[in-house]
């Protein structure tokens, strides 16, 4: 008998674990991707270090995901933080558990784990289509523009796994939004994740500070409080501890217009201690040579405090102490969505059952970043790609299995 033909449109982490559960079944498995190579977004990921998922206790790890439908959670459940450092052990890739709790190969190198895994996929019977760039829909399957040409293939199953519209130059650019509005399939907009925002510093600021890093300091942002380190610049403020609250802050922007992010620049020690220290009597010192003898802030830490307090908080040590320990940095934008490391939005989960196929289409199923849901960076992202890969891949062999029953 001919096996069912599946197309898989999108290399990435999404695409990928869905075809690793698919190549070992009873089927003619088919990736489309419109790169020359796959995961690009993958091995950029991977540049600063591959981190692949998080060691928190397991409803720590879930809470992370902000999505409205409960199933979503199901899905984790189905591929846990375990089951990645399973799999890339499985692959010949040993992991381990920072300091920070984040997990990453022993190497810290995405571009070994993605090798070995390409090699698994290509032996179990993968066949794998680069440089295919995904048009439209076609008579009983799919419209392929290509170095040849366009092409059509056809097959009983599709799985889209495109990504959404952040780093378009890896692949993802998000132009299957069009031609999906022909087969209404309901999108939300896609907006910015994990991304840098934009505040005007001051011209001195600017000159001494941009690019400097600010380090071992609290962040918070709406009910969420965090400890890092992140980096100012020209425009603004960026890196992993601003990518943590980039949701909530996000969010005060849609709904306001205005988002504040507040630092705590002596998170060792507390607000007594600072206000015992800074009501010392400072002599002949300089005021800011008191705050740095008392407080220990020097540098770029010392010079937020200027840029963001009025001169009456200056002279009142306890005022001054307060917004130590809870510096408002008022935010105007976000950075653009194409400089972000992951985006909100996408095809809305309430058109897709619980195994990601369209309710309203039949054959059709949905994974990764395309779709409706949002975390934050530290092995959250690829841990939610790979468990809707996975799903969906258990959904495709369900739906064909019953089909040709």
């Amino acid at each position: 008998m001919t096996k069912p033909i599946i197309a898989i449109i999108g290399g990435g982490p999404a695409g990928l674990m869905a075809a690793q559960h698919l190549v070992t079944k009873e089927f003619d498995v088919h990736l489309f991707d419109r790169m020359p190579s796959l995961g690009r977004k993958f091995l950029m990921a991977g540049k600063s270090g591959m981190n692949l998922t998080h060691g928190e206790d397991f409803d720590t790890f879930r809470s992370r995901y902000h999505t409205n439908f409960p199933f979503f959670q199901d899905i984790l459940e189905d591929f846990k933080p375990e089951d990645v450092r399973n799999w890339a052990q499985d692959l010949g890739i040993e992991t381990f558990i920072g300091s920070s709790g984040r997990i990453f190969p022993t190497d810290f190198k995405a571009a070994p784990l993605l090798r070995s895994w390409l090699r698994r996929l290509r032996s179990n019977g993968l066949t794998i289509h680069t440089r295919h760039r995904w048009l439209n829909w076609a008579e009983n399957g799919h419209l392929f523009e290509t170095p040849d040409g366009e092409k059509t293939f056809s097959c009983e199953a599709t799985l889209f796994a495109m990504g959404g519209v952040s780093w378009p130059k890896l692949g993802s650019d998000g132009h299957w939004r069009t031609p999906f509005a022909t087969r209404h399939i309901k999108m939300h907009d896609f907006r910015p994740s994990n991304c840098g925002f934009i505040r005007d510093w001051s011209p001195v600021f600017i000159d001494r500070f941009a690019g400097a890093p600010v380090k071992s300091v609290g962040l918070r942002a709406g009910n969420i409080t965090t400890k890092g380190e992140f980096v100012i610049c020209e425009n603004g403020v960026e890196g992993s501890a601003v990518y943590t609250h980039s949701r909530a802050l996000r969010k005060s922007l849609e709904q306001t217009g205005t988002a504040t992010l507040y630092l705590d620049l002596c998170p060792d020690r507390s607000l007594e201690t600072l206000k015992t220290a800074l009501n010392k009597p400072r002599g002949r010192a300089s005021l800011s040579n008191h705050i740095r003898k008392t407080t220990g802030l020097s540098g770029v830490k010392a010079a937020l405090l200027r840029e963001c307090l009025s001169k009456d908080v200056f002279s009142d040590m306890n005022k001054l102490a307060e917004s130590i320990k809870n510096l408002p940095i008022g935010l105007q934008a976000t950075r653009t969505i194409q400089e972000a490391i992951s985006c909100a939005g996408g095809v809305c989960f309430d058109d897709l059952n619980t195994d990601l196929m369209h309710n309203n289409h039949p054959g059709l199923f949905f994974a990764g970043e395309m779709l409706d849901w949002d975390a934050p960076t530290g092995g959250y992202l690829l841990t939610g790609c790979f468990a809707l890969g996975k799903r969906a891949g258990l959904g495709i062999e369900n739906w064909l299995n019953e089909k040709n029953a």
